[in-house]
């Protein structure tokens, strides 16, 4: 399950790592960049949550392979012919992809784990590795052959198709025979579980305008080229991996509300060093914010699946699809500001999601799996 996450998450990493080879190539405006992952995105984080509504209904195990193609088909149409239009559709198609996985597989993975908090994390981690090595692979393939060599990245849809197809064959009869999925028994807390939705927008927010533009802002800033831009994309991602296995063992010794929360201040405090501090201390500001937004990525996921236990789908939808897709509806708003500022100052709104989020939290009580809140749980910053 993990490295199948893996192969799927290449493709949301990739949309952002083709941004400045759709700058450079096409002439396209930081606007015009940012609708790109605007496209992605919107029909993503759409319809997420309606497949996890499916999901919670009916088992979907075949959605697993087929969303995998579908993801990667997108991808790869993206760089041929050089109408914008296209390009648009074809970053749309794999988001539909991305966004059909994503509740079935958290749902899986939730089973496979017992509901485990390190679990969760390994299957996160996967994801991560996915979007870490996207840039890497999408500038050793766009480099050298251009945009039209996009369809050279479909290759690892196959591999996850294949990963996720093993997967299907190796869960249980029930699951595996498309019977109407158990409905686990518990309370569920939507009042906990909006607050908690409303935090992964904010990280979102802050997540996806970082992909978008931290690779040309790098450039700008230091020098170097696309390799330098390249770098600091792959940091930013690759902080992810460290960060996802650490947040569920921070989480077992000081509860998983409180590193979440704690991980919002730190990551206020790495996006101001990654506006203004100068030269290749850049890079250790872009691994900071890494592990401020990473840390409480698969705490999220179990997080919300605790809220809503009888609609395990739906959370799953919604958090761990929401993380890396209503982010990109603010995307091209920050392009326009910094079309008309400058990097700099377009990505300056990205201080105030990480302290609303916070906020949002701030309150909040850990709830345990099945539904109940803990008692007694400490109230901590």
């Amino acid at each position: 399950m993990s490295l199948g996450h893996a192969c799927v998450d290449v493709y949301q990493g990739a949309v952002a790592a083709l941004v400045p080879f759709f700058v450079a190539e096409r002439a396209y405006s930081y606007a015009a960049a940012s609708a790109i992952v605007l496209a992605a995105s919107v029909l993503s984080s759409v319809a997420q949550p309606l497949f996890g509504v499916l999901t919670d209904r009916w088992a979907m195990p075949w959605l697993l392979p087929l969303s995998a193609l579908v993801a990667g088909a997108g991808i790869a149409c993206s760089g041929v012919g050089g109408s914008y239009a296209l390009t648009l559709a074809a970053v749309a198609v794999s988001g539909i992809g991305v966004a059909a996985y994503h509740p079935e597989a958290a749902r899986a993975a939730r089973a496979v784990s017992g509901g485990r908090d390190t679990g969760m994390g390994w299957f996160a981690l996967g994801g991560n590795v996915g979007f870490a090595f996207a840039p890497p692979l999408v500038s050793a393939v766009v480099a050298g052959g251009g945009l039209r060599a996009t369809p050279l990245l479909g290759v690892p849809a196959v591999a996850g198709a294949l990963l996720c197809a093993a997967a299907v064959r190796s869960a249980s009869a029930a699951r595996a025979g498309g019977g109407p999925a158990a409905r686990p028994q518990g309370r569920d807390d939507w009042a906990s579980f909006l607050r908690l939705s409303g935090a992964v927008v904010c990280r979102s927010v802050v997540f996806v305008g970082l992909s978008a533009f931290v690779a040309l802002y790098v450039r700008e800033r230091v020098g170097g080229g696309a390799a330098a831009g390249t770098a600091a994309l792959a940091v930013l991602y690759a902080g992810g991996a460290v960060g996802t296995l650490a947040g569920s063992r921070l989480a077992r010794r000081y509860g998983r509300l409180t590193v979440v929360r704690r991980s919002y201040l730190v990551t206020v405090v790495a996006v101001a060093g990654v506006v203004w501090v100068p030269g290749p201390a850049l890079y250790g500001c872009v691994a900071l914010a890494s592990a401020g937004l990473f840390v409480p990525f698969s705490l999220h996921v179990t997080l919300g699946q605790d809220c809503l236990p009888r609609r395990v789908g739906t959370a799953s939808g919604v958090t761990l699809g929401l993380t890396v897709s209503v982010g990109g509806l603010a995307a091209p708003a920050l392009g326009a500001l910094a079309d008309a500022t400058s990097l700099r100052t377009g990505l300056l709104p990205l201080l105030v999601p990480p302290v609303v989020a916070w906020a949002l939290l701030r309150g909040l009580r850990e709830p345990a799996p099945g539904g109940a809140v803990v008692a007694g749980t400490r109230e901590r910053v």
